[in-house]
């Protein structure tokens, strides 16, 4: 199992700056992915970006430019720094943990982003 615990959301206005961070811990070897869905309200879950861990990045379209993750392997900890944000981007974010082998995917509890107009 591995467990993962984000923390760093809050309130902020459209166009600052805020950071998420999810740290992992369990059973973390050879996890392949790391990343960031998020889900707005009345919304399904979409994908906002992840890290392989050979450090190799993916964005979604509508945070490309603006959003930046990155990971820490020596403190199992993975980041979104988040900026120019819109009210749009306002939605729980969760963090994200996929291992191939053995096939393996986990979530973190989600943390609420909200940014106001």
């Amino acid at each position: 199992q591995v467990q993962l615990v984000e923390s760093g959301g809050g309130l902020v206005q459209a166009g600052g700056p805020l950071g998420l961070s999810c740290a992992a811990s369990g059973s973390i070897l050879s996890i392949n992915f790391m990343g960031w869905y998020r889900q707005a309200p009345g919304k399904q879950r979409e994908f906002v970006a992840h890290i392989t861990s050979g450090g190799s990045t993916n964005y979604a379209d509508s945070v490309k430019g603006r959003f930046t993750i990155s990971r820490d392997n020596a403190k199992n900890t993975v980041y979104l720094q988040m900026n120019s944000l819109k009210p749009e981007d306002t939605a729980v974010y969760y963090c994200n943990a996929v291992r191939i082998v053995p096939r393996g995917n986990y979530w973190g509890q989600g943390t609420q982003v909200t940014v106001s107009s």
